[in-house]
């Protein structure tokens, strides 16, 4: 019996799944359509925003509330939940965040009021914290360290594709029915997804739970705020996805107001969404290049300067001023959520956490503000707003360049 258990413990472990095999395709694909559906569910009320202020009859800060309840109580579930899993596995914690999440989903069309959706846009944020939370430790964990990229580049794309969708399908169905209609069928969508999660992820193998030593987590995550380039990061993602999200928050605002677009047409303007994706696949060249503080630095200063375009009655230079803004971001968070880890060699899963619920965070109060900013001074204040948000997330990334070669 002893010689049994003393083979066991001293088997060896088994391979991380290889590019190529059945079992690979099935877990790429599972954290695939987890990304689709969670990230589909994070931003489904969004593109609705214009009809919740006309058909509810609150304005905007209050219509932003439905974004701005799902990000923020992520922001502060995903530290939690990344430490719960290291005990419970984070297969587990991934099925039940993709499930839970869609199911509420279904749930919100029935909605009597802003208050009650609200409520449940809270508790999807809940929910969906555990895919951003572990998706990618999940692929680092089971994949063979030559074909993580590969596994994380697919994952990147679901979060991508997931938002893209969570911001199409509502708009699209506009055209033939109701806010509660085009909000069912976009859930459907992303149960779909999540029901096709729980049939593919395959079982870890890899995964060896943890004790859970809170107090050691808290004295991780406080020693991170102590290093001064590490919490320039972490602002820098809370005032740049701020800005961001408040962007697309109120830009179908701006275009119905200024230039009378339905809203089902304001919807395709998520489409320049995919700037990022752009960007995003970009910023590892430029970072060889330039290195992480010039790269950032350009993506602020064209974020910063596409803010201008905004600014103007043209409905194409409003366009493309969003579609730089877009790439602008997107190549600031690609650098700055890499860079978090080299920051911080022996606590990268507490840094990336801590990193996600400032980026998070940043989209619900920044997000809900700007509403209030939108309400009182309009489009122009609130883009001069976002202007001044980004020149403080500028300030951060010149003292990240600044010091970008000190080893402390």
């Amino acid at each position: 019996m002893s010689e049994n258990l003393e083979n066991r413990a001293n088997a060896p472990a088994p391979a991380g799944l290889r590019q190529g095999t059945r079992s690979y395709r099935q877990a790429t694909g599972a954290l695939l359509l987890a990304a689709l559906a969670s990230f589909n569910a994070m931003y489904c009320t969004q593109a609705l925003m214009p009809v919740l202020t006309e058909d509810l009859q609150v304005t905007p800060a209050e219509a932003a509330l439905t974004v701005s309840a799902t990000t923020g109580v992520m922001a502060v579930a995903i530290l939690p939940v990344s430490i719960l899993s290291e005990r419970l596995g984070r297969g587990r914690v991934i099925l039940a965040s993709v499930l839970a999440a869609t199911l509420i989903g279904l749930l919100l069309p029935f909605a009597p009021g802003l208050n009650w959706l609200v409520v449940g846009r809270a508790l999807q944020g809940l929910a969906i914290a555990g895919v951003p939370a572990t998706g990618m430790a999940w692929l680092s964990q089971e994949v063979r360290s030559e074909d993580v990229p590969h596994a994380m580049g697919l994952y990147v794309a679901g979060n991508t594709i997931g938002g893209l969708l969570g911001r199409l399908i509502p708009a699209g169905v506009l055209q033939f029915a109701d806010w509660r209609v085009a909000l069912g069928v976009n859930m459907v969508f992303a149960c779909s997804c999540a029901v096709l999660t729980v049939v593919l992820l395959p079982k870890e193998r890899h995964f060896q739970p943890k004790k859970l030593r809170l107090r050691t987590e808290i004295v991780t995550m406080g020693r991170q705020w102590r290093s001064p380039r590490l919490a320039a990061l972490l602002l820098v993602a809370f005032v740049f996805m701020g800005a961001f999200v408040s962007l697309y928050n109120f830009l179908g605002y701006l275009l119905t107001a200024t230039f009378g677009l339905p809203d089902s047409a304001v919807g395709a303007i998520f489409l320049l969404y995919l700037f990022g994706t752009l960007a995003s696949a970009r910023s590892g060249h430029k970072v060889v290049k330039l290195g992480c503080g010039k790269t950032m630095l350009l993506g602020s200063v064209l974020a910063l300067a596409s803010l201008l375009l905004v600014l103007t009655g043209n409905l194409w230079l409003v366009l493309i001023g969003v579609g730089l803004f877009t790439y602008g971001f997107f190549t600031v968070h690609s650098v700055a959520s890499g860079w978090v880890g080299v920051l911080a060699p022996k606590s990268r899963g507490e840094a990336s956490g801590m990193y996600l619920a400032c980026y998070y965070l940043g989209s619900s109060l920044v997000g809900y503000a700007s509403g209030h900013v939108m309400h009182a001074f309009g489009g122009s204040g609130l883009v001069v707003w976002l202007a001044c948000m980004l020149l403080l997330g500028c300030g951060f990334v010149g003292y990240l360049l600044y010091h970008e070669g000190s080893s402390s």
